[in-house]
């Protein structure tokens, strides 16, 4: 054990039989930096069981070896507690699971020492206005044959008079104002705070402000004491950590001088666009709006409009009204909105102006061939095929009232206005045919869009039976027993975002953008599931290294490190237990799971462009306890990629960590990867590059690169081989597969043609 003082003293103030020894403390484990058992954090959970001031400590570890018997470095002190530190301990080991007990005076103890005289009168409070001071009294020892124990001075702070009148206007409900009228000051108060971050993990750094003042910061653990805090139901806090929505707290009423306060903080959630602006038709001299609808937590705070690339001054709301128009006002307009959790641009929409008596649409039909039947051959255009015209499917400027809208009450469309009827000459008989002859406008005819098709497993095409699809958090649909699945896309759905769960628990989560006809129709899509990696069971008390890359006779790309103790419940609290861990690795290397890809590969940059990624490997992690199977989160889990896998050197540097949101299907930034710098040992000889991430809510993960190059590429599909114009087919969904370049070349020619 360690006691305050080790010195031999020449006279015993207590004996031994006055002290006991209170019961066993374990608040920390060694996981992270090492294993703090600190008095403060002890008093924070068993507050009336450690005296105010014990007088010795002792340690020993869980399995009841003494702290000093282990050969670890360990510090003690009974005013702060018991520390030891894994940096401290030499490669490849960690400090011990440890607990702690307090030696404290006994409640009933018996006097074995001398008498104290009387206290002295307390003396006048030096202190000035406004200020504080000490206050001190004294006593004398009346035994000569005995000493007396305890202090011979006393001071208790003290106050000086009160200042002349100022304008400060604050009153205080307990406690008393402070020198800067902003704050409510209870100085024998302490505030012990707990602070959780998103997942139940313990927030270390975050930060406690409290009237723009910084107070503390929370501590490996995620702890905070505060003294002089008010109890009073009055107090707000601010709490900030990074990555996370910036929370206000109230400090409860408590008649307690210590009272207890936990946080729990939400991530951080981006910038996502609801609503894009729409296109309009106007005449001159007429009003248009547009309105981009953001979400995001925090909301954003900053909206700015731009007309062709060019920012719009003085237009910061989030509505851009623009009145009395002319023909300059044609062309394309977008919005930024910016907040502290991002920034984000909406898609641009087109506004036309036209003249008071130019036509709003171009009367003159568009040339659209349909095929005549086999017997039907047409001498005239030399084939079986006939122009029966159509009408684009654009907006124009119809009958608007003169309310402002972002959504026109009535859209105007171009459409048929006139038809004739032709008799086209076949084989023995007169085929009756209509024509468009001239188009106009008027309203446009509401349309149904849907998605249908199949969820299927990758490898061999076994459906997801019965499986769940959710959108926005919601589960709209299932799928059938052969996988299929028909959905009506909502009205006004600018970006469909679709997850399938297999509640089978045979494939994983997957999250797709699936593209669809605007204008109505239905188109069909083919949705390739990743079967779920069997399950290994690993001690939550060990360090565990997974390894992950599926292609055969190859190294492995990824390998996934986890200390000790790293895992915790959604509650926050520590898992000691064995864990059942699966994880599921889509290999970049093999081109033929690249279907399987979740989402499309999309984020949001730092000026609120929608950018695309190029990816080094995903994967899907879940973790469940052995016996109950909760669901697990963990943290401080270390990613090493293998660089001998990255073909493009100057992707070195601007590798980083992703997890996929799975209700925008944006992938959002976790963090950055560096190369290695460490020597490893003589049997390994790779270089990785390594990143930390903790996995909270959230289950995809992404090792990719921010890929600035852009590639167009132009696709048309045909009925036949014969690649005819009539015989172009529209709503075929296409999937475009970016090579990395081989060596030696700057973009990869096996790559034309996929």
């Amino acid at each position: 054990s360690w006691r305050r003082d080790n010195k031999e003293h020449p006279a015993v103030y207590h004996s031994d039989d006055n002290y006991e020894w209170t019961t066993w403390f374990n608040v920390d484990h060694p996981g992270g930096r090492g294993d703090y058992e600190q008095l403060n954090a002890i008093r924070f959970y068993y507050r009336a069981r450690v005296c105010e001031t014990p007088r010795a400590v002792e340690a020993r570890t869980t399995e009841w070896v003494p702290a000093r018997e282990t050969g670890e470095k360990i510090h003690a002190d009974p005013t702060v507690g018991f520390w030891c530190l894994n940096e401290e301990q030499g490669p490849e080991r960690n400090c011990s699971n440890y607990a702690v007990r307090f030696l404290c005076p006994k409640d009933n103890s018996v006097n074995i020492q001398g008498t104290w005289g009387p206290w002295s009168d307390w003396s006048s409070c030096p202190a000035f206005c406004g200020q504080a001071g000490v206050q001190v009294r004294s006593r004398n020892c009346q035994s000569h044959s005995m000493p007396c124990s305890g202090p011979k001075v006393e001071g208790k702070s003290c106050n000086g008079p009160e200042c002349p009148k100022s304008d400060c206007s604050l009153h205080c409900v307990m406690g008393k104002v402070n020198a800067e009228c902003d704050a409510c000051m209870c100085e024998e108060h302490i505030l012990l705070g707990s602070v959780r971050g998103a997942g139940g993990l313990t927030a270390e750094g975050a930060t406690i402000i409290s009237s723009g003042k910084l107070l503390t910061l929370t501590d490996h653990n995620g702890h905070f004491r505060i003294p002089g805090i008010c109890p009073d139901g009055n107090t707000t806090l601010t709490v900030s950590l990074q990555g996370h929505t910036t929370l206000n707290v109230v400090v409860p009423h408590s008649a307690e001088r210590t009272p207890v306060l936990s946080v729990q903080l939400k991530r951080t959630e981006k910038l996502h666009v609801l609503s894009n602006p729409e296109s309009k038709a106007r005449r001159e001299g007429q009003t248009a709006a547009f309105c981009c609808k953001v979400a995001g937590i925090p909301q954003p705070d900053k909206y700015q409009w731009f007309h062709n690339n060019s920012l719009l001054e003085k237009q910061s709301e989030s509505t851009l009204v623009l009145k009395d128009l002319r023909p300059e006002h044609t062309g394309e307009y977008h919005c930024r909105a910016s907040g502290p959790s991002g920034a984000i641009k909406t898609k641009p929409a087109t506004l036309k102006v036209l003249g008071r008596d130019d036509h709003s649409c171009n009367p003159k039909p568009e040339s659209h061939l349909i095929r005549l039947p086999h017997d039907c051959y047409q001498n005239s255009t030399d084939s079986f095929y006939y122009d029966v015209g159509k009408c684009p499917s654009s907006t124009c400027a119809g009958q608007l009232d003169n309310v402002i809208r972002c959504k026109d009450k009535v859209v105007y469309c171009c459409g048929v206005q006139k038809m004739e009827e032709r008799q086209l000459t076949c084989q023995g008989y007169q085929l009756p045919t209509m024509v468009v002859t001239e188009c106009g406008c008027q309203k446009c005819v509401d349309t149904k869009a849907i998605v249908h098709g199949r969820a299927i497993a990758a490898d061999n095409g076994e459906p997801m039976r019965f499986g769940h699809i959710f959108m926005n958090g919601v589960r709209i649909s299932r799928t059938g027993y052969k996988g299929t699945f028909s959905i009506q896309v909502p009205l006004d759905t600018e970006r469909l975002v679709l997850t399938f769960v297999d509640n089978m628990q045979k494939f994983v989560n997957t999250t797709k953008v699936l593209p669809f006809n605007t204008k109505g129709g239905t188109v069909y899509h083919e949705i390739k599931l990743l079967r779920k990696k069997a399950p290994v069971t690993i001690s939550s008390t060990e360090i565990n290294t997974l390894e992950l890359g599926e292609v055969e006779g190859q190294e492995a790309m990824v390998q996934i490190q986890i200390p000790a103790n790293s895992f915790y419940t959604e509650k926050g609290e520590v898992f000691m237990g064995n864990v059942n861990a699966s994880v599921t690795f889509l290999d970049p290397r093999d081109v033929s799971t690249a279907a399987a890809a979740q989402s499309d590969l999309n984020f949001v940059g730092d000026e609120g462009d929608t950018l695309p990624l190029r990816t080094y490997g995903m994967f899907s992690v879940d973790f469940r306890g052995e016996e109950n199977n909760e669901p697990l989160n963990a943290g401080e889990v270390k990613v090493l990629l293998d660089s001998a896998q990255v073909k493009m050197s100057e992707h070195l540097n601007t590798m980083k960590l992703w997890s996929l949101n799975p209700e925008t299907a944006l992938w959002e930034e976790e963090g950055s990867l560096q190369v290695e710098k460490k020597r490893r040992a003589k049997r390994e000889e790779r270089t990785f590059l390594i990143g930390n991430m903790e996995i909270r809510e959230r289950r995809l993960f992404n090792l990719d690169v921010p890929e600035n190059r852009r590639c167009y590429v132009k696709v048309r599909a045909f009925r036949s081989e014969r690649f005819m114009p009539s015989e172009q087919v529209e709503g075929v969904v296409v999937s475009l597969i970016n090579m990395e370049p081989t060596a030696g070349y700057s973009s990869n020619p096996r790559a034309w043609g996929r």
